[in-house]
């Protein structure tokens, strides 16, 4: 570890598979059994984003591509064009509590995976809790990377989601504008 230039989550991460490596052991791309799992692209509950929620979409894209590129964090939230919180080390669902407090009812959560992201390893992942954690901080959208973002229990996850009047919808890396 001592070697390492960087100790960010992909440096250890990497380190570790390395090592592994060295004893013949070699990681795969850790979804390549998951497909059923994985988030289908466009919006994936009854209620599609307003245009204002599809407007702090394509905004919050670019900047949370960027944090996610320099290995900060996977997951920004967005209201009126403004980022209020950004993920570090504290996970997913702190980040959503934090916007809830600082910007109030009625923001957006982008989930992305890192533009070169390794999928051996650290894949967005969302599920009941994620929906839980929306609900309770007053989002109103989650956008994910379909086909890089790992939904457990699906079923239950777009359930609740609807229960609780999110929109959820995954995002075709790439393609710029927001789904419909």
């Amino acid at each position: 570890l001592r070697r390492l230039r960087t100790r960010n989550t992909d440096a250890l991460i990497s380190a570790v598979a390395d090592v592994l490596g060295t004893h013949g052991i070699q990681l795969v791309d850790s979804t390549a059994f998951l497909d059923p799992l994985l988030a289908r692209s466009g919006t994936l509950t009854e209620r599609a984003p307003s245009d204002e929620e599809r407007s702090d979409l394509a905004f919050g894209y670019r900047m949370a591509d960027a944090i996610a590129g320099l290995d900060i964090g996977q997951t920004i939230a967005v209201r009126q064009r403004a980022v209020v919180a950004v993920e570090a080390m504290e996970g997913t669902d702190e980040v959503i509590a934090r916007a809830g407090r600082l910007a109030g009812p009625g923001f957006c959560v982008i989930k992305v995976a890192k533009p070169n992201q390794d999928m051996r390893f650290d894949v967005p992942v969302i599920g009941v809790p994620t929906i839980e954690a929306l609900r309770a901080a007053g989002a109103t959208v989650l956008s994910v990377d379909a086909r890089r973002t790992v939904v457990l229990d699906g079923d239950r996850v777009f359930e609740a989601a609807n229960g609780a009047g999110v929109s959820v919808v995954g995002r075709v890396v790439g393609a710029g504008a927001p789904p419909a």
